[in-house]
């Protein structure tokens, strides 16, 4: 595909705030920590970012709260060039908010779903035509699987390549499997996919396993894709940069594997900065990165 790719995310937008400390405390502990910081993030955001700064035209399907934090993140997509009229505010509702904790070289993250969680299968219905314009479409579970599974459904009609990033981990049915083009769960999230209840689902997988890289089945024939060894600053988004990639090349028909290196040498190269977005790069960047 000689043309930049059209890619539509229907997914969660939050505010990530950013905790940094040493270690994790004990049950019923307090301790000190030595900063916090306001990102823009959510799974959905995030690799829509990701796929922009390669190139992508993005739309983007989902919701904010009428607060201020929605404000500053539909800004923050505009400004990225992502296209924003898929987006609602809703009135009644907060805009979602993740925390991170930054410790031991690695985070954990609780995220409050806010106007995220109002995004249902009717929503979809309505930005239909944006799905049907679409080159690919991307998803993940911070919103509502009724909204998830009615995005497969009309993907699958259209015949419109659809790729389901399974995190948080859920229970999946096998009616919403078999519409999958790819899945992408990191090695934990793998372990809630029951693979032996859908024909075919092992070649669909793209399993993400942080510093040991990727695993992908190509031709019946199980291939691992090694990580870049780099010193992470800020591990989080790594897995949406790699998501977000990985969209674009595929909707670029670049191979399978191939997608693949070029969409980890991306996650590596987020992980430089701090914040889920911050180190996503650009194509030229990426392509300086690996070469």
């Amino acid at each position: 595909m000689n043309r930049e790719p059209v890619i539509t995310v229907l997914g969660s937008i939050n505010m990530d705030i950013s905790i940094e400390l040493e270690r994790r405390p004990d049950k019923g502990e307090t301790i000190k920590g030595s900063s916090y910081h306001h990102f823009s993030g959510g799974k959905g955001a995030n690799q829509a970012i990701a796929m922009a700064r390669l190139g992508a035209k993005v739309n983007f399907i989902g919701k904010i709260g009428d607060d201020e934090y929605g404000k500053i993140l539909i800004e923050y997509l505009r400004n990225e060039k992502i296209d924003v009229k898929g987006i609602k505010v809703e009135p009644s509702m907060a805009t979602g908010v993740a925390f991170i904790t930054l410790a031991d070289g690695d985070n954990s993250i609780i995220f409050i779903p806010g106007a995220n969680h109002s995004v249902n299968g009717a929503y979809v219905e309505q930005h239909k035509h944006l799905l049907k314009e679409s080159d690919l479409v991307v998803s993940q579970l911070e919103i509502p699987m009724a909204a998830v599974e009615k995005t497969a459904t009309i993907c699958k009609e259209y015949d419109i390549p659809f790729i389901l990033n399974p995190a948080p981990a859920a229970d999946l049915s096998s009616n919403l499997l078999e519409k999958v083009t790819y899945l992408t769960p990191n090695s934990i999230e793998e372990k809630s996919i029951k693979v032996q209840h859908v024909a075919g689902l092992e070649n669909k997988l793209i399993v993400t396993a942080g510093k040991d890289g990727v695993y992908v089945v190509e031709n019946g024939e199980k291939v691992h894709i090694p990580a870049y060894q780099i010193q992470p600053v800020d591990t989080t988004g790594a897995g949406d940069t790699f998501n977000g990639a990985f969209a674009y090349f595929i909707a670029k028909q670049h191979p399978l594997v191939e997608a693949c290196h070029f969409a980890n040498a991306a996650a590596a190269l987020s992980t430089l900065k701090k914040g889920a977005q911050n180190g996503m790069p650009s194509k030229e960047e990426l392509f300086q990165f690996i070469h």
